[in-house]
């Protein structure tokens, strides 16, 4: 019975080409096309482009390959025809459902932009200092991290401009220099907390009395505001709700991390490519797969030619084994991955069709609240594919709707029961608790008892702590800190 059991556990193992299929189809679009370029590099017999069928009118291979000895590649079975014949041959275009002739190939611009710090250094020529203070200056742009900030005391840079630099400076010429940094766009740049960064920005500002009153209250009235204590800057200031209202308004449109556009240096630069549209047409949900990830693939002629050479040649030795063996090898690795590219777009597609029939009031409507709960297992059934392979498809791709572009996994949520012992989703649940947070009073907003006691009411029976845990995946604050004035 151990045997038994054994030998069981190893014939389902994976091979290496179910592995990297699977590794293909998780690939969304972008991706596939850098792997596929890698292996058009790799492998000389398979090749890009539409194959001239006129190549093969005079192919008519009908012989086996069986001349050489056996002794090296007699596990192989070697059947050169199989390799030569037209009908064998792997060519194809998967059209239907998927793209049309129309479609143009789109490659996403290359944008080039200077660093974060090259771009302070860029601003800090168009200022006239000494050599001395511009190495200052330059040193404390070094010194700003990624957010924008310098986090570092005054004396540290003065000890390290000393010791790295040579350059021998107090802490009053640096606290001057500064004051440039500070000048460098984008505003805010170089302040080190976060009280500094606000100010400097209005600072920059155009000044009004709303803009007047929100430098007051950042710099001396900042506990208060971060706190949220509008009674008391109301009462400091002896304004209006308005007055202080308009105030905090400016407040909130500084950016309290001015190096955010940057990332590891580098600006961020986005680029989601779909891998599925959905169009509604004549009232029906239309479905089609990127045409990028149907790329037209063929077997190289030359190589199957190379080995119709060597079939009709009398040698018979090593060196024309090992020549055999080679071209066979990629003959196979072709054929294997144009086969791979096909499955994977049945893969995707069925898959995305799938979720679509099972979600159509969805995307006929794009409203939330009528997302079915839905989880891998559902999606694997109908289909008959494996979960894993679902969750390959849903976790990494993203399709483009009427409604916006989103990741596919986004629409996949477990069940609850509402009330009436119907289960529904747990996005509508959270698109009802979004709906009760925007239409609340900002100056009383609901804690979480009170927003769990709406949603009752509303005939979802949910734990507070599950609100708090909704409420957090949707990035909403706790209610101190969305009150308004």
């Amino acid at each position: 019975m151990l045997k038994q059991s054994l030998q069981l556990k190893l014939s389902q193992k994976l091979s290496p080409q179910q592995i990297q299929l699977m590794k293909l189809i998780q690939l969304p679009t972008l991706a596939f096309e850098q792997r596929l370029k890698e292996e058009l590099i790799e492998n000389p017999a398979l090749e890009s482009g539409k194959e001239n069928e006129s190549t093969h009118e005079e192919d008519n291979y009908a012989d086996e390959y069986d001349d050489f000895d056996n002794d090296r590649i007699e596990a192989e079975d070697i059947n050169i025809d199989e390799y030569l014949s037209d009908d064998e041959t792997p060519e194809y275009k998967l059209q239907a459902n998927n793209y049309s002739k129309d479609d143009e190939d789109y490659e996403a611009p290359i944008i080039a932009f200077d660093s974060f710090h090259q771009d302070l250094l860029n601003q800090l020529n168009t200022f006239i200092l000494t050599d001395e203070n511009r190495a200052i200056a330059e040193f404390l742009v070094g010194s700003i991290d990624d957010m924008g900030y310098i986090r570092r005391e005054i004396q540290d840079v003065v000890d390290d401009l000393a010791f790295t630099q040579g350059i021998y400076t107090d802490e009053a010429t640096v606290e001057k220099i500064l004051t440039i940094v500070h000048e460098l766009e984008p505003s805010g740049v170089g302040a080190r907390n976060l009280q500094e960064c606000l100010l400097l920005q209005l600072r920059h500002k155009t000044p009004t009395d709303a803009i007047e009153l929100a430098k007051d209250i950042i710099e001396n009235q900042f506990d208060s505001f971060t706190k949220k204590h509008y009674d008391k800057l109301l009462q400091k200031y002896g304004v209006t709700k308005d007055q202080l209202r308009n105030a905090i308004d400016e407040i909130e449109k500084l950016n309290p991390k001015p190096g955010s556009a940057y990332v590891g240096n580098s600006r961020i630069v986005e680029h989601i490519t779909p891998d599925f549209t959905i169009k509604i047409v004549d009232g029906e949900l239309e479905l089609s797969l990127n045409g990028r990830n149907a790329p037209e693939l063929h077997v190289s002629k030359d190589y199957q030619e190379m080995l119709q050479s060597y079939k009709e040649s009398s040698k018979n030795n090593n060196a024309q084994k090992d020549a055999v063996q080679f071209i066979k090898q990629k003959l196979d690795g072709a054929k294997w991955f144009i086969d791979a590219i096909k499955q994977r777009q049945e893969t995707l597609y069925v898959t995305m069709r799938a979720i679509v029939d099972y979600q159509e009031e969805y995307f006929m409507t794009g409203d939330e609240t009528k997302l079915k709960p839905m989880i891998l297992k559902d999606i694997a059934d109908v289909i008959g594919l494996d979960i894993s392979t679902v969750s390959r498809v849903a976790n990494s791709k993203y399709v483009d709707t009427p409604y916006g572009t989103h990741l596919i996994k986004n629409f996949f949520s477990e069940a609850m029961v509402n009330d009436q012992g119907e289960e529904v989703s747990t996005i509508e649940i959270k698109k009802i608790l979004q709906n009760i947070i925007n239409d609340e009073e900002k100056s009383k907003p609901y804690p979480d008892d009170k927003l769990a006691e709406l949603l009752k009411e509303k005939g979802y029976p949910i734990a507070r702590r599950t609100v708090a845990k909704y409420r957090e995946q949707l990035d909403i604050p706790v209610a101190r800190m969305r009150k308004r004035i």
